[in-house]
């Protein structure tokens, strides 16, 4: 079991930043996120606080449509 792996923060050319997760992490039966190529995430961290980000799955909020 990988519970732990060493990633990367990229920033990229066009000023937008990426988290690189190792593969074996990614890939383990117990990691939290499954099934899907992309998924949406909530990141946040405490300021002031331990140098940590909480990375949580998001669900967008259902777009609402006009009737009539």
């Amino acid at each position: 079991m990988v519970n732990d792996g060493r990633g990367r923060l990229f920033r990229r050319k066009d000023g937008k930043y990426l988290i690189y997760l190792p593969k074996d992490l990614a890939e383990d039966s117990m990691f939290p996120f499954k099934g899907a190529d992309s998924i949406f995430v909530k990141v946040g961290f405490k300021p002031g606080g331990a140098k940590k980000l909480l990375v949580e799955k998001w669900i967008p909020p259902p777009v609402e449509t006009e009737s009539g």
